[in-house]
Parts: C-alpha cells; structure tokens; sequence
C-alpha cells in the first residue's frame, strides 16, 4: 500500500488462522500483543477475518461466542480479540476495516453485545470505533479452576440499536479471548 494507493483494502473472511498468520502480521515475536506479564491463558478464536496486501496478510480480527454473567443474568456476548495491523502499516485505517467487517459478522451471532480486552494505551483507538470502557472489574475463567481479575481494560459495544449493557458485576464463564 504505497502512499499513492488509491484502492481500498478488501476485508475477507479466513478459514483459519494459524500462528504463522499471526507471525507474517506482527512478526515472530514471544508477546505480540504486549500482555504476557498478565499470566493469562486465552482461547482461540473461531470466525476470522483479514485483510492482505498482495500475498501477505496484514491485519486480522477475530471472533468468539461467549457465555457472561452480568450480576445475576447469563447471557452471551461476542468477544473480539486477536486484532493485529502489521507495524509498518498502522495509522491506515486497516484496524477500523478489520474490526468494523468483524462486527458485521458479529451482528449475525445473536448476542446483544461485543466485547473484549485490550492494553490502556489501546482504549482511544477503540473508543474511536464506538466502544465504551467498562468502569467495572471483570472476572475471567484461568485454568484450576482460578478465576481471576482481568489486568486488561473491558470495553463493549452495541451489536443492536436498542442494546442497554446491564449494570453489575461482570464475569466471563470461560478463559478470555
């Protein structure tokens, strides 16, 4: 994508993606995404979507159905998670394209909401894309039965036009995505 590139990337759906995927985004690094001190343990996420430049892929999201509780309400949500724009190319637009395509899909899921986990220095971006920081812990599932506080900032979005996010404590019925 050079600067006189005139044509918008194209998100698509992928059938799978691999830590390779991941490498050729980001490059083959040991914390990708900067939250391995949290300690914690994630799960894979199952629908994904990217985008590529020539062959190369440079931007992916990814998508996972979850079970919440929300005081003391169970429901489901939609975590968002695995969102990566090669380095060389951020400041792009790619993570709104990518993120905006995966929503698309995310409405199609059921839940009322998305949801998902990301560094502090990481909340503008997505405020920018219309999430909202949850001002609440969030508890999540870690293997032996621990549950723990996520150290990560919470930020949801509406997946319909009427969706309220309830009041009271949030806690995750799975490892975090």
């Amino acid at each position: 994508m050079t600067e006189k590139s005139s044509a918008t990337p194209t998100v698509v759906r992928l059938p799978r993606y691999t830590k390779a995927d991941q490498d050729e985004i980001l490059g083959d690094n040991d914390d990708p995404f900067g939250v391995a001190a949290a300690g914690l343990t994630w799960l894979p996420k199952e629908e994904h979507f990217g985008i590529r430049h020539g062959d190369r892929l440079v931007a992916h999201a990814g998508l996972l159905r979850l079970h919440v509780l929300i005081g003391e309400a169970q429901t489901h949500v939609v975590g968002v998670g695995g969102v990566a724009v090669a380095p060389d190319l951020q400041g792009r637009g790619l993570a709104r394209l990518v993120v905006t395509a995966a929503l698309e899909h995310a409405r199609t899921m059921g839940p009322q909401h998305a949801l998902l986990f990301c560094r502090p220095p990481l909340v503008p971006l997505y405020q920018r894309l219309g999430w909202h920081p949850l001002d609440k812990d969030v508890l999540v599932e870690q293997p032996e039965a621990r549950l723990v506080t996520m150290p990560l900032r919470t930020m949801v979005t509406p997946l319909r036009d009427n969706a309220r996010w309830p009041s009271g404590p949030v806690r995750l019925l799975s490892l975090p995505m």
